[in-house]
């Protein structure tokens, strides 16, 4: 029994260090879009910088899951848990990936005059930030029924993605200054990083679904 308990306590504890994590990406999510918004380099290097520690989290995390395998035999309730944190991790990591990307685009648009504000992009950083922080609340609270109405609104990320993407092949077309143009598709690749976080947080809706009930979904 004493091992068991052992067992579930360290399972715990990987369970908040996942949570960790997510904190962590979500506000390097925050960080990368103000840099961007406010053309911040301090801000977009710190972004850059901070990607190590989630990488490091990721490793470690994913050491844990393994040690945590080999010490006994875990329940099937167990091993769904244990799944569901090692494939969370990994779309937490590319979540922080494309802030990092975000930070990265922030750093060349350096010096530069914004070609519109910037309104699109923030809300789409919103919903998506949201969408993300719902679906580790989703996966914390066992919710299919959140994990669900979370994934649902991944439409309006991909329908306000759709409208900036026109807009700004728009603003292409009629002006044709290089450095307009460079611009336009430096936003364009932004709003996909932020598009592909929404993806990400689907997923996560989905490991949610699963740690429940066990059953693979697809909700996007």
């Amino acid at each position: 029994m004493a091992k068991r308990n052992g067992f579930q306590n360290d399972l715990e504890a990987l369970y908040r260090r996942l949570l960790e994590m997510g904190v962590l990406v979500e506000n390097a999510v925050h960080a990368s879009v103000e840099s961007l918004v406010q053309l911040d380099a301090a801000k977009a290097k710190t972004v850059i910088r901070n990607d190590t520690q989630v990488d490091v989290m990721e490793t470690e995390i994913e050491d844990r899951a393994v040690h945590l395998l080999s010490m006994q035999k875990p329940s099937s309730q167990d091993l769904r848990l244990i799944s569901s944190i090692t494939k969370v991790v990994t779309d937490l990591e590319r979540i922080a990936d494309n802030a990092t990307n975000i930070a990265e685009v922030a750093l060349r648009l350096e010096g530069q005059t914004l070609i519109k504000p910037l309104v699109d992009i923030p809300r789409m950083a919103e919903c998506s930030v949201n969408m993300l922080h719902d679906a580790l609340q989703a996966l914390i609270q066992r919710d299919t029924a959140m994990a669900r109405a979370v994934a649902a609104r991944d439409d309006e990320v991909d329908d306000i993605y759709a409208r900036l993407c026109d807009e700004l092949l728009g603003l292409m077309e009629r002006h044709r200054n290089p450095t307009m143009m460079a611009q336009c598709v430096h936003l364009m690749f932004v709003a996909r990083y932020l598009e592909r976080i929404g993806d990400h947080s689907t997923n996560i809706c989905e490991r949610a679904v699963y740690l429940v009930n066990g059953k693979q979904v697809r909700l996007g």
